[in-house]
């Protein structure tokens, strides 16, 4: 049996990237980025449009992923 979503988030280290699943007014939404603080009740995951405080409550699934592929370099003569 996989271990509860609240338990992954208060055991993975510090800076590892997950992503997590949770509840918000209308309905589901994912935060994606490195674990920066957790207590007792709340995560904070800091994506790419910054930080996002999720509650332990609200968390629905969560896990560890690797992390993101590096990024391609522009190819000349062509545009952005």
């Amino acid at each position: 049996m996989a271990p509860h979503p609240k338990t992954i988030l208060m055991t993975l280290p510090l800076g590892s990237r997950v992503v997590v699943r949770y509840r918000i007014e209308d309905g589901l939404t994912d935060a994606l980025g490195d674990l920066v603080a957790r207590d007792g009740v709340s995560c904070t995951i800091n994506g790419r449009r910054g930080a996002v405080v999720v509650s332990l409550d609200a968390v629905i699934a969560a896990k560890p992923v690797p992390p993101p592929p590096p990024r391609r370099s522009a190819v000349p003569g062509r545009g952005i």
